[in-house]
């Protein structure tokens, strides 16, 4: 999955069909089963819907467009979709830009603007922190794309910031190919297009060396190499020198790395070093190589020494986060005279925090730590005494950090009702100051309460629960609620100002966030509690924490509405097949579906590690006790669901969503609609733009209101001043 952000999808671009007024469209006409089992372990197991996991059969074409003919006559009509379109395109199209993934080498700094009315964010050169009016664009992908198709991946600065490469792909497909630009000038080294640096399976990398003549990079398959099958997988390190044809670049390292390995590159700050660390899939296992200036590859850790990053300092050593017999995470040093693993030394052994990752500086290393959901950054020297906090926003994340000047450093910091912000620590008097990096509040949060509080799952274990209400909310029974949750991949989800669940709130909603085992919250054991085998922990945990809303008086169930993308998609498959009586609405993205067919896909076998596999005997065995495909029950009275896929998407196959809607409109006793919402134009959620991401919201919120019984008041709305454009 390899998510850093929550899913965005895009908007169906399809022909609208309108339904009769007042009467409900006509569902559509049964879908065809074909006869078709496999047999697993002894296990025989039918598919009559695997016939639909060709994208190119006509036949299938010809079904997602009869299913979003009517998913478009069941939601172009619903009451009250214009009020909602007009504020959620006030809230998404705000003109206060946000700023991300800053980056500064030899004096320049880079930084990712989102700036709406733009379809995509720009690549910008900020001329001062504390003045936004002396930035200039680098690179504007809508420039290179008018269509608003184009994105940059990410980009990777030389070190003395005078050239940039930039990956750039089209349409959601995360197929990046890689071009350098002059950073003063901002224009193309025209010589220097490196195609398909990155995926939606692998991602995507490169480190620059000292001169900045050139750069390792991770390469997939290319043209006829291996067997069209293959193209997604084997991804390898080489070598690129500028102005040369990128087909007599050199290979480097990977020949020996995993089928489905990831690759992420990081060089030393002058260049002289550069980490190569391999994930193997999506598990969460890594290996660690260092080229150094012998100009030879060594290995430093391998899978099982547990070394999860690893970041270069100033001081001739690199500082490796390590959860080898520690859960949540301990940081060693390395000297880089003797790169081997037995001259290690613990210098910040584990604690009750769980360390996400470090930034080393002149005299100290930041510490960026999970605390269960919200985030906090510690200071130790650099023999590991403590130094304190650095102040931040109460239940808030922090992350980005970069280093300025010895020992200062940007950080961005946001809560769940103060949007990002970058921030300025000094190290000199411990104090914080606000850059101008930041963004102004969309909607108004300041009303809102925040309670931190604890569901007890199936097995005693407790699970974090954060619930977002307007002050003054009385706990009836009658509020309609929004949970939301991942529970995966040692992913967090982590505070952060959402202005959709602003809009949420200001309706007379509550809503929710659940920390579910799967994710990175307790550390290394808390993740492995909810892979593989233990995969069901998740969905305990969701169902305890949508318990707790209803228990607690928040909401009532046909008022509770549940939401999740990708493996949060997978979630939603659980949670509405094995407990359909709970929820009132079902909005379910990108998801997995069938978890008997998806290492099929390329990007599935990457995801093998994190789920498992039915090769093997008890993964199949766990696999099929929850697969949603294989849990819908004829005769079920199930909740409204709306499906939501995107035809270009890498990680997760559109065909899951469309077995999944055929299965349940076929099996549902309930005259709730199933509905499939299929983007011919967009992928994952990478790179959709912004004005398909509003029409996506639009359904959504519209399909939720309808379901629980709302209606849109837009005199609850609360207007802040909206900045003057920049």
């Amino acid at each position: 999955m390899k998510l850093k952000t929550a899913v965005a999808t895009a908007a169906l671009l399809l022909p609208l069909v309108s339904g009769a007024a007042g009467k409900p469209p006509p569902k559509p006409a049964a879908t065809q089963k074909q006869p078709v089992e496999n047999t697993y372990h002894g296990t025989t197991v039918a598919d009559p819907y695997q016939w639909m996991e060709s994208a190119t059969d006509p036949k299938v074409q010809q079904w997602t467009d009869t299913q979003n003919a009517y998913t478009r006559a069941t939601l172009d009509k619903l009451p009250g979709r214009e009020g909602l379109r007009q504020r959620i395109t006030e809230l998404l199209s705000w003109k206060s830009p946000a700023y991300g993934g800053l980056e500064e080498k030899g004096g320049v700094i880079l930084a990712m603007k989102f700036q709406p009315p733009k379809q995509q964010p720009t690549l910008v050169v900020l001329g001062s922190l504390d003045d936004t009016s002396k930035e200039r664009v680098l690179l504007d992908p809508t420039q290179v794309d008018p269509s608003g198709k184009t994105t940059i991946d990410w980009f990777q600065l030389t070190h003395d910031g005078k050239k940039v490469a930039v990956s750039l792909s089209k349409s959601g497909t995360e197929s990046g190919d890689v071009s350098v630009y002059d950073v003063a000038t901002a224009k193309a080294l025209g010589n220097d297009v490196v195609p398909r640096v990155n995926g939606g399976t692998a991602g995507g990398s490169l480190a620059w060396n000292a001169q900045g003549t050139g750069f390792f990079y991770t390469r997939y398959p290319r043209g006829e190499e291996r067997p069209a099958i293959d193209r997604e997988v084997y991804q390898q390190v080489y070598f690129h020198a500028l102005g040369t044809p990128t087909e007599k670049d050199t290979y480097a390292l990977g020949k020996d790395f995993p089928r489905i390995a990831m690759t992420d590159l990081e060089a030393s700050d002058d260049g002289k070093y550069t980490f190569a660390r391999v994930a193997n899939g999506d598990g969460g296992e890594f290996e660690l190589y260092l080229h150094g200036p012998t100009g030879k590859w060594a290995q430093v850790a391998k899978f099982t020494d547990k070394v999860v990053s690893a970041r270069f300092g100033s001081d001739g050593a690199a500082y490796l986060l390590s959860r080898k017999d520690a859960s949540r995470g301990k940081v060693l040093r390395l000297p880089l005279a003797t790169p081997t693993l037995d001259k290690a030394t613990v210098i910040v052994p584990e604690g009750e925090a769980t360390v996400q990752s470090i930034l080393p500086t002149k005299s100290r290393l930041y510490l960026m730590e999970q605390l269960g959901g919200p985030s906090q950054m510690r200071i130790v020297d650099l023999a590991g005494k403590p130094l304190g906090l650095v102040p931040t926003l109460p239940v808030s994340s922090v992350g980005g950090a970069v280093r300025q000047g010895a020992d200062d450093v940007l950080f961005a910091n946001s809560s769940f009702t103060t949007p990002a912000a970058w921030y300025r620590y000094s190290a000199a008097d411990g104090k914080v100051t606000k850059t101008a990096l930041a963004r102004t509040a969309a909607i108004d949060m300041s009303d809102v309460e925040v309670v931190r509080t604890e569901a007890t799952s199936k097995d005693g274990t407790k699970v974090p629960l954060t619930i977002l209400k307007k002050k003054g909310t009385k706990l009836n029974g009658k509020n309609p609620a929004w949970l939301t949750g991942y529970g995966g991949f040692n992913i967090s989800i982590t505070p952060g100002y959402n202005p959709m669940a602003g809009l949420w709130l200001e309706q007379g909603g509550v809503y929710a966030v659940a920390n579910l085992r799967g994710g990175s919250e307790f550390g290394e054991a808390w993740h492995q509690a909810g892979s593989l085998t233990k995969k069901q922990n998740v969905f305990d945990d969701f169902y305890a924490c949508a318990k707790l809303l209803v228990d607690q008086k928040y909401t009532q169930p046909k008022k509770l509405a549940i939401q999740g993308g990708s493996n949060g998609g997978l979630l939603m498959g659980a949670a509405v097949t094995q407990h359909p009586e709970q929820y009132g609405a079902v909005v379910a993205r990108v998801g997995i579906y069938d978890m008997l067919r998806t290492e099929l896909t390329p990007n599935g076998q990457f995801n093998v590690t994190e789920y498992g596999s039915v090769k093997d005997p008890e993964q199949f065995k766990a696999l099929y006790a929850y697969s949603p495909v294989h849990q819908v029950k004829d005769g079920t009275k199930y909740p409204s669901v709306l499906f939501t896929s995107g035809a270009n998407d890498p990680r997760v196959d559109p065909f899951h969503s469309r077995k999944m809607v055929a299965r349940m409109q076929a099996a549902t006793s309930a005259p709730k609609p199933i509905l499939l919402r299929a983007n011919a134009e967009t992928g994952h959620g990478a790179g959709t733009p912004l004005n398909a991401r509003i029409e996506e919201e639009v359904d959504v919120y519209s399909f939720v209101f309808n379901e629980l019984g709302m209606t849109y008041k837009p005199n609850a709305t609360k207007k802040p001043t909206a900045p003057a454009p920049q």
